[in-house]
């Protein structure tokens, strides 16, 4: 063989090999474009979905008697998506500062925690509208030694220290309310937290007040702990809080949470709603009032 005639046949099969690839690469791009599009789908393919959650009641938690997942968030999202076609439910148990990153990561498809909606999480994730608006609370000891009835007093006070949750929004009140890094304890999860404040690694634990409300609940009698009375929500940005809890979804799943929003805009408020989510401690004053994810998003 000459070297011309092996220069063009080596150029030839050049040819080929690009354009299988070429071949190949069109035809994984376009079930990759009708993949991001199909979650609601395949899960009523597979007749279940998986939900991310962070063991913290009464969002969402695992119910040992049941050996089941269950909470507001949980018991919520079972009905609307038994209405959209998927009859199951898969926990996936997650720290509350993962949940995002495993969202975005497939390892469940829906975040059901109770998540704040806020301007920055609504850059990663796609809301659905809030389920519940409620204010902040306090777990503290017996007699509240040092006297902390909201965030501006740890602020006073450089000897207190103030337990939060991973990636839960209290950490953002405390940096906002300007409590120095070094007076805030970061916990895993509540009940950690919980076990934090009786041990003296904090002197308070922040969280929702129905976080703490259910805490208070869930301890035994003659406890060492209580709910911090009276209590002042933070004031950020000159006005006070007001969290409001919802799903999350990939930002790529837009059409799913489009079509999630739709059918639960139908339950929330509903007497069906209301029985449904009493056993958690939520009452019509936690009610979302209108409350949108376009304005939560947008900062109003």
């Amino acid at each position: 063989m000459t070297l011309l005639r092996s220069r063009r046949l080596l150029l030839a099969l050049s040819l080929g090999v690009l354009a299988a690839c070429s071949d190949s690469g069109a035809d994984k791009g376009a079930p990759a474009a009708a993949g991001a599009a199909s979650t609601l789908e395949a899960a009523r393919s597979a007749g279940k979905i998986r939900i991310g959650y962070a063991n913290e009641a009464p969002f969402a938690y695992m119910d040992s008697k049941e050996a089941k997942v269950t909470g507001e968030s949980v018991e919520i999202a079972r009905v609307v998506l038994k209405r959209m076609g998927v009859n199951e439910v898969e926990g996936v148990l997650t720290e509350f500062g993962s949940l995002i990153p495993g969202l975005a990561a497939k390892r469940f498809d829906i975040i059901a925690a109770g998540m704040y909606v806020t301007p920055s999480r609504c850059q990663q994730v796609a809301f659905s509208d809030p389920t519940y608006g409620v204010g902040e609370a306090f777990l503290v000891k017996q007699g509240n030694p040092k006297n902390l009835h909201g965030y501006e007093d740890v602020l006073k006070n450089p000897d207190a220290k103030l337990g939060v949750v991973v990636g839960a929004i209290q950490g953002d009140y405390a940096e906002k309310v300007k409590i120095p890094a070094g007076q805030v304890v970061v916990f895993p999860d509540a009940v950690s937290a919980l076990s934090g404040v009786q041990a003296g690694r904090a002197d308070a634990y922040a969280a929702t007040a129905l976080t703490i409300n259910d805490l208070m609940g869930k301890t035994q009698q003659g406890s060492d702990l209580e709910k911090a009375e009276p209590f002042a929500d933070p004031v950020i940005d000159g006005k006070g809080v007001r969290g409001y809890g919802a799903y999350a979804f990939r930002t790529d799943d837009k059409a799913f949470a489009d079509a999630f929003n739709a059918e639960l805009a139908k339950f929330i408020g509903t007497e069906e709603h209301k029985k449904l989510v009493e056993p958690f401690g939520f009452t019509e004053q936690e009610l979302p009032q209108g409350v949108t994810a376009a304005k939560l998003c947008a900062g109003q």
